[in-house]
């Protein structure tokens, strides 16, 4: 409340709009209204709560309105800077090896190198980038036996899924996800690593998001978001265009196999997606 530190810098005496005695004075001998007994009291001015916006005891405050607060926060601006850097790394923005810092990275995307650094230790978490003291961040060196291992996990945790959702799920649920597989094949038709990159993980996440198990939708976009880091030491170039669309047209294959409950086609084609992933750098 505002009121004893306001009384005492307008009135001289906090303590009169309560009814309350003055130190070494006689109380007053009612409520407000009452008759004052004294004529130092009877030359006060009128109560606190008779000045506008002000309020007494007797009297309920006025409802204050909450603050509003700003829509955008530090962490959607590091949110937006992680993207960013995400793609930066599949399209080979951020080469492996190198170091980057945050101030410098910051003028980049016109930020602070607050968002940028917490963004980056965020891709330190996920093994994208080691830390450099008083330096930055190395990108972190991939070769190609490490995008083999994870097509391979990836393998032991999606084929299993999607040979038990091919049993189960109707086909018009996976009706559902055609315009993600077509969204993949224009986004391969772009030419831009990045942006299929994004639309190759929506695609999987839908598929393995019909098995209700988030933990495993969780692990396997982990899992396929390190497999699309570009490698160095010996791996092969970016994709172009025309592979790019080669592996976009597996996933219409896939659904159209998906919707037919044909488990071998669907056990090959996964099986091919992922071999074409390991060896694609």
């Amino acid at each position: 409340m505002r009121q004893g530190a306001q009384g005492s810098a307008e009135t001289g005496t906090p303590w009169a709009a309560a009814g309350a005695a003055a130190p070494g004075g006689p109380a007053t001998s009612g409520g407000p209204g009452g008759p004052v007994g004294s004529a130092e009291q009877a030359r006060m001015p009128r109560q606190a709560g008779t000045v506008r916006g002000e309020h007494t005891h007797s009297e309920p405050p006025a409802p204050v309105a909450p603050r509003v607060r700003p829509v955008v926060q530090r962490a959607s601006v590091r949110g937006q800077i992680l993207d960013a850097l995400r793609a930066a790394l599949v399209a080979g923005d951020l080469r492996p090896g190198e170091v980057y810092s945050a101030p410098v990275l910051g003028e980049r995307f016109g930020v602070s190198a607050t968002p940028v650094r917490e963004a980056m230790q965020q891709l330190a978490l996920e093994g994208a980038v080691e830390v450099v003291p008083n330096r930055g961040f190395r990108v972190v060196e991939r070769g190609v036996r490490e995008l083999a291992e994870l097509a391979e996990v990836r393998a032991l945790i999606e084929v299993p899924v999607m040979l038990r959702l091919a049993r189960t799920v109707p086909a018009e649920r996976w009706a559902e996800l055609r315009p993600l597989a077509d969204a993949t094949v224009r986004a391969a038709s772009s030419g831009c690593r990045a942006t299929y990159a994004e639309s190759d993980r929506g695609f999987h996440r839908a598929v393995l998001s019909l098995s209700g198990n988030v933990q495993l939708v969780q692990i396997a976009e982990d899992l396929h978001r390190r497999a699309q880091w570009p490698l160095v030491g010996g791996g092969r170039v970016p994709r172009g265009r025309a592979e790019l669309l080669a592996d976009a047209h597996e996933h219409t294959a896939l659904l159209d196999a998906l919707v037919a409950r044909d488990l071998d086609v669907v056990r090959a084609l996964v099986g091919e997606h992922f071999a074409g992933a390991a060896a694609a750098g």
